[in-house]
């Protein structure tokens, strides 16, 4: 008898382990625009498709101190986008809400996290 209560809690608990990577690769639905300025003197448009839920994005173009930080976000996920002055979501930080959150041109960012 204990023989089975012990098959059946290690087969639960391996069934939960499988199950928890899955549940936690989520994305959130849609896309998140931002604005980088160029060393050219372009503005150019970057964008996130359906980015990670829960994973700190460091956005590669604005990666690096010493270039110009992104600005004027969009938000047009599915998810609360919370912007950071640093690259690994550190410094200040800003929310935008889901569906058409925005900020302006101050509004100045290296990286994004998403959370719903």
């Amino acid at each position: 008898m204990r023989l089975r209560h012990t098959v059946a809690a290690a087969l639960g608990a391996l069934a939960l382990a499988v199950t928890l990577p899955a549940a936690s690769a989520q994305a959130a639905t849609g896309s998140f625009t931002y604005l980088i300025d160029a060393p050219d003197g372009a503005v150019r448009v970057g964008t996130l498709a359906d980015p990670p839920t829960g994973v700190c994005v460091t956005l590669p173009e604005v990666a690096q101190e010493w270039v110009a930080p992104a600005h004027t976000p969009r938000n047009d996920t599915s998810d609360f986008a919370t912007v950071f002055t640093g690259p690994g979501c550190d410094g200040d930080s800003f929310t935008l809400r889901p569906h058409g959150g925005h900020a302006t041109e101050r509004l100045k960012f290296r990286s994004v996290l998403f959370l719903p």
